[in-house]
């Protein structure tokens, strides 16, 4: 059985301040929730004063992005032991990421390895665009995005990770997909294609979320579907009642 894993994807949102504020409020709600991973991925100046609010609890701190590079002359980038300092988890490889900071499959991969190097648990996003979509090309795009993200992994270190389909057309946009076209693409085309490299035992245990409009009211559909273990939310994780309801979904989900 896979363990559910929601996770809040906070964007660029939220000063320190209102960070905490937000935090406070998600706190007794969260805490509740025992079942299932819960993680939240603020921008990089929250990291700190959030890993101190949610000490002692089991509730994951995660960063939005991070190099790949120990150090350097990267001006304005993030390292992973920096990231390590406060964090467990690292989104990886976002559509916007990708869409405004170029970021590539090749760049993904340099950074789902370094994340692992570091012992942090990327949250490795993949997902077509809505040309890509209409054009028939989603298995083509996401089959490539998978395979190339996790490319030269051993089967020891793809069960450590999260991959998140996120279909770009659906993030932000308040269109969603179904949840049998969500289940379909993350069933037989995200862990078919972790099953044709890693082996089927091993994209077994590998959980997979959906992202893309998951709000309180349509979770518990996503979860109901037999491949999707989780989400990683957007929008919704800014609202604490909304964030909580999404995770009291996920709990609900298991059998």
């Amino acid at each position: 059985m896979r363990k559910p894993f929601v996770a809040g994807n906070w964007k660029m949102n939220k000063t320190v301040e209102q960070a905490s504020l937000l935090v406070a409020d998600l706190l007794p709600g969260l805490q509740a929730i025992q079942k299932i991973e819960r993680v939240l991925c603020p921008p990089f100046p929250s990291l700190m004063v959030i890993s101190q609010m949610i000490a002692g609890t089991d509730i994951g701190l995660g960063a939005q992005n991070m190099h790949w590079e120990e150090s350097g002359a990267f001006t304005g980038e993030v390292a992973p032991a920096m990231v390590k300092e406060f964090c467990d988890y690292v989104i990886v490889g976002h559509s916007e990421r990708r869409q405004f900071f170029a970021e590539t499959d090749q760049t993904v991969n340099a950074k789902v390895k370094a994340a692992l190097k570091m012992g942090l648990t990327p949250i490795v996003c993949v997902g077509e665009t809505i040309t890509e979509n209409e054009a028939g090309r989603t298995a083509e795009i996401v089959q490539r995005e998978v395979l190339e993200g996790l490319k030269d992994l051993s089967s020891e270190d793809a069960v450590k990770l999260v991959i998140a389909y996120e279909p770009i057309w659906a993030i932000g946009t308040g269109k969603a997909a179904t949840s049998q076209q969500a289940e379909d693409i993350i069933g037989k085309i995200v862990r078919g294609s972790l099953a044709d490299r890693f082996g089927s035992e091993s994209a077994e245990q590998i959980r997979i979320l959906y992202g893309g409009s998951v709000k309180g009211s349509n979770a518990a559909e996503f979860f109901g579907m037999p491949d999707i273990d989780g989400a990683l939310v957007g929008g919704a994780s800014l609202k604490a009642d909304e964030f909580i309801q999404i995770c009291q979904a996920a709990q609900g989900s298991i059998k």
